[in-house]
């Protein structure tokens, strides 16, 4: 992920990438920004609890009602009252929802 093409994002933020335990590799804040590195750190390790619980999810309702098509489970978005996250894999973007253009920034997120 180029993170610093994903601050060229409408309403970018901060962008970051993550192991798959959650730990924070990389990161880029947008000057002025309230977010931290600590923030993002935590925000990498939810994502992981996320996915892992958006997994187990579409593997019980894929048993239960015998539907398929619902994994795997690559990625996401959590809408908050000023910021949301993207999340596609092991890298995200947080927008600020007013400035955002999400299927931008869904688009751009998928594509590294």
């Amino acid at each position: 992920m180029d993170l610093q093409k994903m601050m060229d994002l409408p309403g970018a933020l901060a962008a970051f990438t993550y192991s798959d335990k959650g730990d924070l590799q990389s990161h880029v804040l947008r000057e002025g920004t309230e977010l931290t590195p600590q923030v993002l750190d935590l925000l990498a390790r939810s994502c992981v609890a996320n996915l892992a619980i958006a997994g187990m999810e579409a593997r019980g309702w894929e048993a239960l009602t015998g539907q398929s098509g619902f994994q795997p489970i690559k990625g996401f978005s959590v809408v908050g009252l000023e910021w949301s996250v993207v999340v596609n894999g092991n890298c995200g973007v947080v927008v600020k929802n007013r400035d955002a253009d999400y299927e931008a920034t869904f688009n751009a997120v998928q594509a590294d």
